[in-house]
C-alpha cells in the first residue's frame, strides 16, 4: 500500500512506522539513528518526484493532523504536519481567513508535505511558495532530539546538535547566494534553499523544502491571510506563444493572483471532453484571476487585463465578473486530467518531465522546445502550467506496449534536462527533486551549489538517517528505477492493486493506507 504514491515510482518499502504524536516519532528516530535504519517521511503520497517512495522505513505522519485554534488577531494557526492542507483552509475560512498556498492537490496534500517540497500552485503569482508562510517548525533531528525552530528569532540557547553542526560546519561558507542562485527563475524546489537562507539567515529557510532530508517535521506554525473579498478572471486567447508569453508578463505586472497557461496540446485534449472555449488556431492562452477589496475593483482590474492582453495580441478574450462564470473558465484548466484517463488504457500518463521552470522570458523556448522532444519520438503529451512564473507541467503519454518505451522515457528525460540547463532554469519549480530528479541535480546546478548541498546533508544527518537518495544522491543512483506502469514488473497482491488503482483514479490520496486493507 505505501510501494507507490502519485508519480511514477514504485518502491516496496521495508517497513511502515505510524506515529500517533510527536514522541512517537521522536522514539522512532532515536532508534533508526542506533540501527543503521532509514526512514522516509509520508504525508498523504501525493508527491510526484518520487521522494515519499523508496527502499526504507516509511513514516507516516497522516495522523499527526491536529489544527489548533486559529489566532485572528495574529493571523498564525498551529497544526500537525499531517493536517491535510484543504482541512487547514477551512478552519482558516470560519475567521475570514484562508492559507492562500494552493496547490492543485490541495484538498488531500499535507501540510507538512508542501512544507517539504516547498509547494506552490496557481497564486504564487502573488503570494509565493510554501516556505514564505511557514513561521515555525517543530524538528526531530538525527539523534532523536526535538525542537521548534522559530522564524525571525536568534536560535535557543541550546543549540539542537543538528543546526550546531550546520552554523558550524555548513553556513560559514555560504557567504554569499551567488554560487546557489539562478537568475530570473520565479520558483525553484531543488535543492537546499541557501541562497534564502543567505539572505535571512533563518534555519527554517534551510529546513523547508528539504524534503525530509535533514529532519522529521512534525508540527508547523501557519501565517494565514484574509479571503479577498472579490475576484473576477479573464481567459485570452493567443495566436503564438511569444504573444502569450507577453501577455502572462502583462498579467503579472497588473497584480493578476494567478496567471496560467494552457499551452495548444491541452486545449486538444480538453477539447475532446467538449471545452471549446477558443478558436482553433489558438497557439495558447491564458487564464488569469484578480482579486480585489470590493466587486468594484476586482472588475476594474480584470478589464484592464483583458485590455492588456489584446494589446499583446490576443485574438479572444472573455472576462468572468461573477462566480458561476468563472468557475465556468477555470473548468477549462482541469479539463484535461479526466478526459486523460479515458483515453486508450495502454497510453499512461508519466510525470517524469512535470516540473520545468525557466525565467518567464524565455518559456515560449522552453515550451517549443519540449513540444519537439515529444514530436520526434511520436509522443502525445500535454502541456499546462503556470505562465506568470514560466513554470510549466507535461504529462507524456507512453504506451508500455511498445518495447522501447523505457528508452523514449530516457531519452526524452535527457532530452528535457540539457534544454532546461541550457536556459538557465530548474527541473523542480514546486515538486521537488524527490528520487527522480536527485541524480540530475548537478545537470542544472554548479558543482561549487552541489557541494554546499552534500555540506548541508552532512550537518544536520551525518549517518543518513533521513530520506537517503533525495537533494543529494547515493553511489549509482539512477533517475528512474523501477516505474509503477511497467507491465513486467511482479504484480502487487490483488487487494493491493485494487485499492491503489482507486486512490490514482478518485485522486483519494488523504486516505489512510492501512485502512484499505
Amino acid at each position: 500500500m505505501y510501494a507507490e504514491g502519485a508519480g511514477i515510482a514504485r518502491a516496496i518499502p521495508r517497513a511502515i512506522a505510524v506515529p500517533t504524536d510527536a514522541d512517537d516519532a521522536a522514539h522512532l528516530v532515536r532508534w533508526a539513528s542506533e540501527n543503521g535504519a532509514a526512514l522516509i517521511a509520508r504525508g498523504s503520497g501525493s508527491g510526484m518526484a518520487g521522494g515519499a517512495v523508496g527502499d526504507a522505513i516509511i513514516v507516516d505522519l497522516s495522523r499527526l493532523n491536529a489544527i489548533g485554534d486559529i489566532d485572528p488577531t495574529s493571523r498564525r494557526v498551529w497544526v500537525g504536519a499531517g493536517a491535510l492542507r484543504g482541512a487547514v483552509d477551512a478552519a482558516a475560512h470560519a475567521h475570514g481567513l484562508r492559507f492562500p498556498v494552493d496547490p492543485s492537490s490541495g484538498a488531500f496534500c499535507t501540510v507538512g508535505g508542501m512544507a517539504a517540497t516547498n509547494a506552490a500552485g496557481a497564486r504564487t503569482l502573488r503570494y509565493g511558495a510554501t516556505r514564505a508562510w511557514v513561521s515555525a517548525v517543530e524538528c526531530i533531528f538525527t539523534d532523536g532530539e526535538r525542537a521548534v525552530i522559530r522564524r525571525g528569532e536568534l536560535p535557543p540557547t541550546s543549540l539542537p546538535a543538528a543546526v550546531d553542526r550546520f552554523l558550524s560546519n555548513a553556513a560559514p561558507s555560504i557567504a554569499t547566494a551567488r554560487a546557489v542562485t539562478r537568475p530570473g527563475l520565479r520558483k525553484d524546489s531543488s535543492g537546499y534553499a541557501l541562497a534564502e537562507f543567505a539572505r535571512s539567515g533563518d534555519v527554517v529557510d534551510v529546513i523547508i523544502g528539504s524534503e525530509g532530508t535533514l529532519c522529521l517535521i512534525t508540527g508547523l506554525e501557519l501565517a494565514l491571510d484574509a479571503i479577498p473579498a472579490a475576484t473576477a478572471s479573464v481567459l485570452a486567447a493567443f495566436s503564438s506563444l511569444d504573444a502569450a508569453v507577453d501577455g502572462a508578463r502583462a498579467t503579472r505586472e497588473g497584480g493578476a493572483s494567478a496567471s496560467e497557461l494552457l499551452d495548444r496540446t491541452f486545449l486538444d485534449v480538453a477539447a475532446l471532453g467538449g471545452a471549446r472555449f477558443l478558436p482553433a488556431e489558438t497557439e495558447a492562452a491564458i487564464l488569469v484571476e484578480v482579486e480585489g477589496r470590493r466587486s468594484s475593483e476586482a472588475n476594474e482590474r480584470a478589464r484592464a487585463i483583458a485590455d492588456a492582453c489584446t494589446a499583446a495580441g490576443a485574438s479572444t478574450v472573455r472576462i468572468a465578473l461573477d462566480a458561476s462564470t468563472e468557475r465556468e473558465l477555470w473548468a477549462l484548466r482541469h479539463a484535461a486530467s479526466p478526459i486523460l484517463s479515458r483515453l486508450d488504457p495502454h497510453l499512461k500518463s508519466m510525470q517524469f518531465i512535470e516540473d520545468g521552470a525557466v525565467p518567464p522570458d524565455r518559456l515560449p523556448a522552453y515550451v517549443e522546445g519540449v513540444r519537439s522532444a515529444l514530436e520526434s519520438r511520436g509522443i502525445r503529451g500535454v502541456i499546462f502550467g503556470h505562465a506568470g512564473d514560466g513554470h510549466v507541467h507535461v504529462n507524456p503519454l507512453i504506451d508500455v506496449r511498445e518495447p522501447s518505451w523505457r528508452d523514449q522515457v530516457a531519452g526524452l528525460l535527457e532530452e528535457v534536462t540539457s534544454l532546461v540547463a541550457s536556459l538557465g532554469g530548474t527541473l523542480a519549480g514546486e515538486h521537488g527533486d524527490g528520487r527522480l530528479r536527485t541524480p540530475l541535480v548537478a545537470r542544472t546546478w554548479s558543482a561549487e551549489a552541489v557541494a554546499s548541498f552534500a555540506r548541508v546533508k552532512a550537518a544536520f544527518d551525518p549517518t543518513g538517517v533521513f530520506n537517503p537518495g533525495v537533494k543529494v544522491p547515493t553511489g549509482g543512483q539512477r533517475p528512474i528505477e523501477d516505474v509503477k506502469y511497467d507491465p513486467s514488473l511482479p504484480p502487487l497482491p490483488e487487494r493491493a492493486r485494487a485499492a491503489l488503482d482507486a486512490i490514482e483514479r478518485e485522486r483519494g490520496y488523504s486516505r489512510f493506507r492501512l485502512s484499505l486493507v
